[in-house]
C-alpha cells in the first residue's frame, strides 16, 4: 500500500528531468487527454503510449542513452528509468500527481546479481496511490493499467528482491548519473546500479 504524501505540489512539478513544461512533453501529453474528462482515461492514455510507443532501449538496441523526459519523448527510446521520468512528465502535464518507484530485481536467471528497475506511481480517486510499469512489454512481461489492481512488470519472487520504499519525486541521484554518464544502451547494461537490502 502506497502513503499519502505531505507535498504533493511536488508531484507536479516540472524540472530538469521530469520537464513537462518543455513544448514538446506538453503538446504530447495534451494529444493523450481524455476527451471527455476523465483523469483515469487520460492516465491510461499516457501509460499505453510510453509503454507501447517507446522502446525500451536495451530490448531493441538503441541508441542513444536518454535521461530526460523531452529526450525520451524525442528518440523514442529509454531505459526503464527514463520511460518512468516520460511518464511522470506526461502525468504531470495533465495535473495528475506522479512519482518514481524503484524495485530491486535479479538480473537474470532469478539469481544474484541485482539491480535497480523504474517504475511509476499516480495519484487518482477514488484509489490513492497506484504503481504502473510502462517499461514495455515482451515475452514473459505483461505490464496493464488495471486500477485499483496492480499489474506490474516484474513481480518480487527471488529471495533479495524487493519493493522499494517510498515515491521519489525526483530521480535517484545513482540513475542520473548513470543515464548521463553512459554512451550506448550495453554501457548502461553493463553498469545497472543497485541497492544493498538491510535484513
Amino acid at each position: 500500500m502506497l502513503e499519502q504524501l505531505n507535498n504533493p505540489e511536488d508531484y507536479l512539478a516540472s524540472s530538469l528531468f521530469i520537464d513537462w513544461k518543455t513544448p514538446e512533453v506538453s503538446a504530447q501529453a495534451k494529444a493523450l487527454a481524455s476527451t471527455n474528462g476523465s483523469l483515469e482515461e487520460t492516465a491510461r492514455n499516457c501509460f499505453e503510449f510510453v509503454r507501447d510507443e517507446i522502446s525500451h532501449s536495451l530490448d531493441f538496441r538503441l541508441n542513444p542513452v536518454t535521461c530526460k523526459a523531452s529526450d525520451v519523448l524525442q528518440h523514442k527510446t529509454g531505459y526503464c528509468y527514463a520511460k518512468s521520468h516520460l511518464l511522470a512528465a506526461l502525468l504531470r502535464a495533465n495535473q495528475i500527481p506522479a512519482g518514481l518507484c524503484y524495485q530491486r530485481l535479479t538480473i537474470s536467471n532469478d539469481q544474484s546479481p541485482f539491480c535497480i528497475h523504474g517504475l511509476n506511481a499516480l495519484f487518482l480517486e477514488p484509489y490513492g496511490w497506484y504503481r504502473i510499469d510502462a517499461r514495455g512489454n515482451k515475452e514473459g512481461v505483461s505490464a496493464e493499467f488495471t486500477p485499483p489492481v496492480e499489474t506490474l512488470a516484474y513481480p518480487i519472487v527471488s529471495e533479495g528482491e524487493a519493493d522499494l520504499s517510498g515515491i521519489h519525486s525526483e530521480p535517484l541521484l545513482a540513475i542520473i548519473e548513470l543515464l548521463t554518464s553512459c554512451k550506448t544502451y550495453d554501457e548502461v547494461a553493463s553498469n545497472l546500479p543497485d541497492i544493498l537490502i538491510e535484513s
